[in-house]
């Protein structure tokens, strides 16, 4: 079908979103669960409240056994208290990922769920500018990146933040601010250094997402196109073009890796400066009498816990501007507007023999090239119209019209008098089944594909489609018979097997509307005579568009059009047609001499 629109080589680039407006897009889809996230963050509350009785425990237990050894007495008290606090941190932390672990599956999938209902709900024209593989990854990196981004923001950086207060009040209260002051100056300092030199190396890795996109995108497409690439003994060119956005993100993730070393050396020796500085007050107070071990120990222990989660911190970070990334390209996805939407007050479609009009339609994928030129033209209720052209004419534009994959630029096209524009899109597509000219088969078996039509339908009646498109027999005839897959793209099967089972999946639909493009293309002649005459049996008591090249299959319809570059030249029965001895009558002549050379085998080539 060669009218459809041309694609655009890149999607535009997505826009750029802080952690705050993140949160905020993701905070309708965490609102179902308040009380899941409030228990959470209560049992975390827990869990540092008893992290932080840990040095204090072993304070007082240091300073019990700071006696003469014949004077020592095991504090077993204090010894069953320290082994409880440290039990206390790990169960409370266990217990908030048990409460979390659902919020954090369950927003992800509503969020995957959303996106790919919307990715369906966008007109087909924004599927032919993108590369599905790209998308695909989009989606994937996108949906892992909203649990990690909750976990990482909500119970990470959160509870250490959180930590950070409760070890200041501690050292405040219990010594004096000399220790307060050198621990936030310390960890001033290390946020300072991660997040200038984070936010520099987040470009790289931005370069790398998108890197891997399109090559995640070229690999695909070329994985889909298989047949072709080994006809024209492309598979080395296919590897450069894959290569080349593999040598992309290869260098940007080795300048993230580098910038990365360099960050982390940066940290430890902000936090080695900070707990030398820290020691050596405490082992001061010490030497001045000031303070006792357990004391020294004390501090040792807030600084150790305190240097764990900031390590931690400066890594977490680092996931997060990674995950917005992923997560800007999902919602960016979600950013793409709808160029086909069902009206506020639109109709369900009820009909059962419609009557279907084109009125005065323009229409082009291209504002700047027009491909339809105010094509009118009514279909009878149960009648049957043929649209015939060269390719290019315009012919299958008519049906994705009537679809309404896209919005016409003027005009009308109407089902029982009532604009397409004022019903909802999915009862008029409910009311269509279409055999296209291009059948494309889901991964899956046989019987799947043809129950595509109608998913309720039972084993006998997807059987009773099979026979009446002539396929049944063929399937049976396979080994696993209708548990056959098809393949990717169902390329296991002939193109006029695909065809078959295309027409059984709009048979066992039963629509009020019947489309043909070219529904017979892909048969011989034999098997044409055979499906024309089942499909001219089904198409009984249906309003029926067929679309075609073959003139021979159209001399029975009530009403033919002639297409050319988007204008209706000719219309009438084929008779009438002949009679007029125009483009019809041209067309029929060439196919009539045709006929008797593709019959014979002959194949003819230009002199010389």
């Amino acid at each position: 079908m060669t009218d459809a629109p041309n694609p655009t080589p890149e999607a535009p680039p997505v826009a750029e979103r802080s952690l705050a407006a993140v949160l905020r897009e993701l905070g309708p889809f965490l609102r179902p669960y308040v009380g899941r996230i409030l228990l959470a963050m209560a049992c975390l509350v827990a869990a540092k409240l008893a992290n932080l009785g840990v040095p204090m425990v072993l304070k007082a237990l240091v300073d019990g056994l700071d006696v003469e050894p014949s004077l020592l007495v095991l504090p077993v008290g204090l010894l069953l208290a320290y082994g409880a606090a440290r039990l206390s941190v790990t169960l409370f932390t266990e217990l908030r990922t048990i409460v979390f672990a659902r919020v954090m599956a369950r927003s992800s999938r509503t969020v995957m769920l959303r996106v790919f209902r919307h990715l369906h709900a966008l007109s087909l024209r924004f599927h032919l500018n993108r590369r599905t593989g790209g998308v695909a990854r989009d989606v994937e990196r996108g949906g892992t990146a909203i649990s990690d981004l909750l976990d990482w923001t909500i119970y990470t950086i959160l509870p250490t933040l959180l930590e950070i207060v409760l070890v200041t009040a501690v050292l405040v209260w219990a010594y004096d601010w000399g220790f307060a002051a050198i621990t936030l100056g310390t960890i001033a300092v290390y946020v300072a250094w991660t997040f200038r030199v984070t936010e520099w190396r987040t470009r790289y890795y931005r370069a790398a997402v998108e890197a891997d996109t399109r090559a995640s995108a070229r690999g695909v497409d070329s994985l889909l196109n298989y047949e072709t690439v080994k006809y024209f003994n492309n598979e080395e060119h296919e590897a450069r073009r894959y290569d080349e956005h593999l040598q992309e993100m290869e260098n940007a993730t080795v300048k993230s890796l580098k910038s990365l070393a360099v960050l982390n050396l940066g940290q430890s020796g902000i936090i080695a400066i900070g707990i030398t500085a820290l020691m050596w007050r405490a082992a001061t107070g010490v030497a001045a009498g000031e303070m006792t071990i357990g004391d020294l120990v004390l501090v040792n222990a807030y600084l150790l816990q305190l240097s764990a989660p900031l390590n931690f911190l400066g890594m977490v970070y680092r996931e997060v501007k990674q995950a917005i990334t992923n997560i800007e390209r999902l919602f960016g996805l979600l950013d793409e507007a709808q160029e086909v939407r069902d009206r506020p007050d639109a109709r369900a479609l009820v009909t059962h023999q419609p009557q279907v009009e084109f009125d005065n339609v323009r229409f082009g994928y291209d504002g700047r090239r027009e491909i339809l030129h105010g094509v009118s033209f009514a279909i009878p209720p149960g009648g049957a119209l043929a649209v015939v052209g060269h390719s290019g004419s315009g012919k299958s534009t008519l049906s994705r019209l009537l679809y309404r994959f896209y919005e016409i630029q003027s005009g009308a096209i109407r089902i029982d008098g009532e604009d397409l524009r004022e019903l909802r899109q999915d009862s008029v597509r409910a009311a269509i089944g279409i055999v296209p000219q291009d059948t494309v088969l889901f991964n899956d078996t046989i019987r799947y594909n043809i129950r595509y039509g109608r998913p309720d339908a039972s084993d006998a009646e997807v059987e009773a489609a099979a026979r009446s498109a002539h396929i049944h027999d063929f399937i049976l005839s396979l080994p696993d018979g209708y548990e056959t897959e098809v393949g990717e793209r169902g390329l296991k099967l002939s193109g006029g097997e695909k065809q078959r089972v295309a027409i059984a999946r709009a048979l066992l639909k039963n629509p009020a509307i019947l489309i043909f493009d070219e529904a017979t293309s892909a048969l011989d002649s034999a098997s044409e005579q055979a499906i024309q005459d089942e499909l001219d049996r089904i198409a009984v008591g249906r309003t029926t568009l067929v679309i075609a090249h073959r003139l021979s299959t159209v001399m029975d319809a009530d009403e033919i059009l002639v297409l050319d570059q988007g204008r209706v030249v000719e219309r009438g029965s084929h008779p009438a047609l002949l009679a007029a001895n125009g483009h019809y009558a041209r067309m029929w002549r060439l196919q009539q001499q045709e006929a008797p050379s593709q019959e014979r085998g002959q194949v003819h080539f230009p002199p010389g």
